[in-house]
């Protein structure tokens, strides 16, 4: 068996937290995966897509459709004289949905749908459904193979030694398909492996396992399997609040009726909202989802009703007096698959016009050679053909009702779901059972309920998102039991009824066995009255775990207990072991633990006696004893005895005692129709692998052909401009234009292309290109060259009056350089010929303290320090600077002098040596040192206005009045003042200056004032960004 998916607890499988009508994404760092809902129906195949971002979103198919049509079909390769060319190791194409059941009137045989009709059949052969798939499909070759334990498919596509398909084969070809659309819609890169699947209430174990396999072929994890009827209820919930019956309220029972193409199910469910503990004190209320019952019927679907028009067809055709003198028979009819492909497709077109109309007709064009055939079909003559299967509407209503033990009294409405129940006689049926139309309703979507519900039950169970908590819990569909040897006899023992709980709040049943022996006993699913195996248990170490608690503690065979956990997983709601141990109980107190068990105990944490804290979702423990029927239902199996010693104290105390457990270690074997073996299994992956490749590798082909193709229309339309005579010669254009009739010729000619590979048709593109391109790129090159050698110019003329700027501006920072070294050499000097003269004792009875007090700097005359009032004697540009600039606009223009020169003494039909790119790179370095250079200098420039802004000494409040008004007036007088307060905004963004062509270079005023201003822009809008984030 295939692994069944990840498992998780039944808190987390049945519930989630909602924060708006539906999602609610978790802000975690981990990477959040894509979780898909798949409503797996048998004409029709729907998947949803919760993804952070994609909140439930149906995954269109490849034409934009809504769902897919549940068909495959093998389009087999043919030779020249379209005759099926089958080859060892060759694949033909796949095709799905309703493209595939559009070849059903060329290749019948060929063309796959309904394959959920086939999943899972009894391998002992007492299924009719491969008969009457034959009748519905006769060119499909059907057969079961009882060894491998499914049905296979034999298809003419491939060589007669290819061993035919599994129905789990095909059908992971449609889920694949399903699952590469998602990640199509989920975004380049994105993988979605995860899928909950709905299925009938009717299926078998066997037929959930082949579900399973199906769709771990192809790539999926199964993290839950749920009834369609629970699915919709999920989805009716997740916007609707319920009756809180911790209050007392009532709640609300509702029936999904469920009619679609392949069967009918009835589920009643139940809706409440309940009060729960929460984290610490609080309660919250959670939304409660239960099934309760269900009833089906698997034949009653809108293929069954097809079928029924589809006979009515035939027998009319029959009547035909050219088909009577031949004397055709049925069987003839029935047995030509391109015909009764025809049929069926208008049969079901008739009885979907017939939901709204009161007749309609269907027309046949030579449905057999030389013969057309026209009938008329009536709303009256439909329902007398369907007079049988009206009777059978209200059949699985019944059951459900009957398995949940109420009546139709209790019930709140009838929710209608399918297809199939639009049908006009259905509707009368379901008011018959209701009581009239009060009760149906048409509140949830007819077609996509069921993948909405079950793509929200994925992402509940997916830890990347956070959905409305709704604790849903299914019930197990069929009673099982276990089947075990007592005494050398076969026993058998009764553990799940119909309605055991799937899902939240599911019992474990402790099943007690006599062995104290290693042995082995099964587990059963009761179908129709037959008791199926499901697993089969076998013991390894319970003879030695015996002995064990023998050596150990002293242990009697007869004080110990054997015991299984056995549950209805959550995954695919079948019977699962869980559990294991043999145990006994022994006198004495446990062995002192650690020094943690012992500051737990000081605490009061972890004591034996303290009662464990239930987790509200768990479902209750009931014992269960071999050869008995009884149970008893516990929430714990510990108890708790502290009231009683506490009461008696001074009653001397019994010797306490202790359990004593060993695991026991179990196999677990996968029973009833036979799994694929490891071996079997790699070949299905390998040969679908296999498949895969080969499908890239056509559509690589295809791509390549039709690029081929393309470019010889555009060499074609090359040939005949002619802008492109004079880059090309004469020679030129014969050699392009001879390769271009042999490449034409090759595609009209069928056989040559339909034998031709992917390298093949590259080749014939690369030669093409080869001739081509060089005279499209001198062409281009042309064109485009005057207008970017005239910028490049300009760029230059630019560059050449900012490095006069540049080097008028380091010539006069030397000038004020030198300037000041003389008069501070000259300061030097007087200061210390005025310390020399100082006498001497001054210096002597000066007190200790003095150096302490900080020089009065405000009566300090200013002459003394040198004033330089023109800004232009400092400068942040240096030598190096200078330099760098010079060498990059003294290379640009050498290279573009040298590069013209060449480029006139070439012809136009040569390749030029002066090129675009080539001209846009030194375009780039010129720009790039400017920017440097302005950067640079506005770096200084706030650098120094900061500091000396730090460093201005502290003064009176009136200097720092007077201060502050003249630098206002000065700030609104004067540039300098507007650009001394721009330049001390903060985190201003770095401004670039842009000089365009024709433009004078501007001053280094006008520069800055542009910078200041986009500074400002930038602070607002940093502003109103903030103030947005506040909101």
């Amino acid at each position: 068996m295939l692994p069944p998916g990840r498992r998780r607890g039944a808190a987390v499988s049945s519930g989630t937290t909602l924060l708006g009508l539906f999602l609610l994404f978790a802000s975690t760092a981990t990477a959040a995966g894509s979780v898909l809902g798949l409503d797996f129906g048998t004409l029709n195949l729907k998947a949803a897509l919760v993804k952070p971002g994609i909140p439930l979103e149906i995954v269109l198919s490849k034409d934009s459709k809504r769902k897919e049509t549940a068909a495959l079909a093998f389009k087999p390769n043919r030779d020249s004289k379209n005759q099926i060319l089958a080859e060892p190791g060759k694949f033909p194409e796949r095709v799905y949905g309703g493209d595939a059941l559009a070849l059903q009137g060329r290749i019948p045989g060929e063309v796959f749908p309904n394959l959920k009709l086939l999943l899972g059949l009894p391998a002992d052969g007492t299924s009719d459904m491969i008969a009457t798939y034959n009748s519905r499909y006769p060119a499909v070759r059907v057969e079961q193979v009882e060894e491998l334990g499914t049905v296979m498919i034999k298809s003419s596509a491939f060589v007669k030694e290819e061993p035919p398909w599994s129905v789990q084969e095909l059908l992971a070809m449609e889920l694949a398909n399903v699952k590469r659309n998602a990640e199509a819609l989920a975004g380049k890169g994105s993988s979605v492996d995860d899928a909950v699947i709905t299925v009938p209430a009717f299926y078998t174990a066997d037929e959930r396992r082949a579900i399973e396999n199906a769709a771990s072929l192809a790539g999926l994890n199964v993290n839950a399997i749920i009834t369609d009827g629970l699915a919709v209820g999920l989805d009716y919930a997740k916007s609707r609040t319920f009756p809180e019956v911790t209050k007392g309220e009532k709640p609300e029972y509702h029936i999904v009726y469920d009619m679609g193409a392949g069967s009918t199910t009835a589920t009643l469910l139940r809706f409440q909202g309940k009060s729960v503990k929460d984290i610490g004190r609080y309660n919250k209320t959670v939304q409660e989802v239960a099934v309760l019952g269900t009833g089906w019927d698997r034949t009653l679907g809108g293929e069954s009703l097809n079928q029924v028009v589809v006979n009515d067809f035939v027998h009319k055709f029959l009547t035909k007096p050219v088909l009577k003198s031949r004397g055709t028979q049925e069987d003839e009819i029935k047995a030509d698959g391109r015909l009764m492909s025809r049929l069926s497709k208008d049969a079901e077109k008739a009885r979907q016009v017939l939901s709204a109309n009161t007749e309609t007709t269907s027309s046949f064009e030579e449905l057999m050679p030389e013969i057309d055939f026209r009938v008329k079909l009536t709303r009256a003559d439909f329902e007398s053909l369907t007079v049988d299967f009206a009777e059978r509407v209200e059949g699985p209503i019944k059951d459900a009702l009957a398995a949940a033990k109420l009546t139709m009294k209790d019930i709140d409405s009838i929710i209608m779901f399918g297809g199939a129940v639009r049908t006009p006689f259905v509707q009368k049926q379901l008011e018959k059972v209701a009581g009239g139309s009060a009760k149906l309703r048409s509140n949830v979507n007819a077609d996509e309920s069921a993948v909405f519900g079950a793509a929200f039950k994925a992402a509940g169970l997916s830890p990347s998102f956070k959905v409305k908590e709704i604790r849903d819990s299914d019930v197990a569909g069929y009673a099982a039991g276990m089947m075990y040897q007592d005494g050398g006899k076969d026993r058998k023992q009764p553990i799940f009824a119909v309605t055991s709980r799937v899902g939240s709040g599911a019992a474990t049943k402790q099943v007690s066995f006599k062995d104290k022996e290693d042995f082995a006993f099964s587990v059963y699913q009761t179908v129709d009255g037959i008791d199926r195996p499901v697993i089969r248990v076998q013991t390894n170490n319970l003879t030695a775990g015996v002995k064990e608690l023998n050596t150990k503690y002293g242990c009697t065979a007869a004080d110990v207990s054997t015991k299984f956990g056995i549950k209805l997983s959550a995954v695919n709601g079948l019977p699962e072991v869980v559990s294991g141990t043999v145990s006994c109980e022994v006198e004495g107190s446990a062995k002192s633990g650690s020094v943690m068990d012992t500051a737990k105990d000081w605490l009061g944490l972890g004591k034996k006696d303290q009662e464990p804290l239930g987790v509200e979702d768990d479902g209750p423990t009931e014992e269960v004893k071999a050869g008995t029927s009884s149970a008893s239902k516990s929430k714990s199996s510990s108890t708790s005895s502290s009231g009683s010693s506490s009461s008696s104290s001074k009653v001397p105390e019994k010797p306490k005692k202790r359990t004593e457990s060993i695991n026991v270690a179990f196999i677990v074997t996968p029973q009833g129709n036979p799994q694929p073996a490891p071996e079997e299994l790699k070949r299905m992956r390998d040969r679908l692998a296999a498949f895969d490749k080969s499908d890239h590798a056509r559509l690589d082909r295809e791509e390549a052909l039709n690029v081929l193709e393309s470019y010889t229309y555009q060499v074609r339309d090359f040939l005949s401009n002619s802008d492109y005579s004079l880059v090309g010669t004469d020679a030129m254009r014969d050699e392009i234009s001879k390769l271009l009739d042999t490449t034409r010729s090759f595609m009209e000619s069928p056989s040559d292309v339909a034998k031709a590979t992917e390298q093949v048709l590259r080749e014939k593109l690369s030669g093409l290109k080869k001739l081509v391109e060089p005279v499209k790129s001198r062409r281009t090159e042309e064109t485009a060259r005057p207008e970017k050698v005239a910028a490049l110019r300009e760029s230059l003329d630019q560059t050449g009056k900012f490095v006069e700027m540049v080097r008028e501006q380091v010539d006069k920072a030397a000038t004020a350089s030198s300037k000041a070294s003389i008069i501070e050499a000259s300061k030097s000097a007087e200061a210390a010929a005025k310390s020399a003269a100082a006498p001497a004792e001054s210096s002597a009875a000066s007190d200790d303290f003095d150096n302490l007090e900080e020089p009065d700097t405000s009566s300090t005359s200013t002459s003394d320090a040198p004033k330089y009032s023109n800004p232009a004697d400092f400068s942040p540009y240096s030598s190096v600077d200078l330099a760098d600039l010079e060498s990059v606009y003294e290379k640009v223009g050498t290279w573009l002098s040298e590069k013209e020169a060449e480029q006139a003494k070439l012809k136009s039909h040569e390749d030029p040596v002066l090129l675009v790119k080539d001209i846009e790179t030194q375009a780039s370095k010129l720009s790039q040192v400017m920017r440097d250079l302005l950067s640079k200098k506005m770096r200084q420039q706030q650098q120094s206005k900061t500091t000396s802004s730090s460093k201005k000494p502290a003064s009176s409040k009136s200097s720092k009045t007077k201060s502050s008004k003249k630098s206002a007036k000065s700030s609104a007088s004067t540039a300098d003042g507007a650009e001394e307060s721009a330049s001390g905004t903060k985190s201003a963004k770095p401004a670039f200056v842009t000089i365009n062509p024709g433009d004078d270079m501007p001053t280094e005023e006008e520069i800055m004032r542009m910078v200041n201003e986009a500074k400002d822009q930038g602070a607002e809008t940093k502003a109103a960004k903030s103030k947005h984030d506040e909101l």
